[in-house]
């Protein structure tokens, strides 16, 4: 698959639909750094009408793992990825427009050039911030992702 905006919201549309139906879509894709954006509504609220904390775990990690596809895509091995461990923190109540965004690609490049170089499973922390549309930072999350060559 080319990692494009378009084919990646499709993408979602099909292997992902909650990600879908919760409104969260990507916006910019590059090398170094992936964003996605999600709005609160009547689907992703919580009963304190601010963005429900699952949906913005899930428009953090596909921050991140998308950028682990395209890093997987572009190296052209056979590589599983899954998250192990994830940690989240919560600052302000997400209202309004929240992009989430991650710009460790260098460091996901790294990790799967070890793990080609080694042969044995690497694991990464990446981390994704969601900022509301005045720029205050409403939640942060990390995701311990594992890479492993497959035989």
């Amino acid at each position: 698959m080319k990692y494009t905006i378009s084919s990646i919201n499709t993408f979602l549309f099909f292997k992902l639909p909650s990600v879908w139906w919760c409104g969260i879509r990507v916006r910019e894709i590059s090398k170094e750094s992936c964003s996605a954006n999600v709005r609160l509504g009547w689907f992703n609220k919580n009963p304190f009408k601010s963005l429900f904390w699952a949906v913005q775990g899930m428009a953090a990690e596909l921050t991140t793992g998308i950028l682990i596809m395209q890093a997987i895509n572009e190296s052209k091995k056979n590589i599983s990825m899954l998250v192990l461990n994830n940690k989240a923190n919560f600052s302000k109540k997400a209202k309004g427009l929240i992009r989430f965004n991650c710009n460790q690609g260098k460091k996901i490049n790294e990790t799967i050039n070890r793990a080609l170089e080694t042969k044995k499973s690497q694991t990464v922390w990446l981390k994704s911030h969601g900022k509301d549309e005045s720029g205050d930072v409403v939640s942060s999350f990390e995701f311990e992702w594992t890479i492993m060559l497959k035989k």
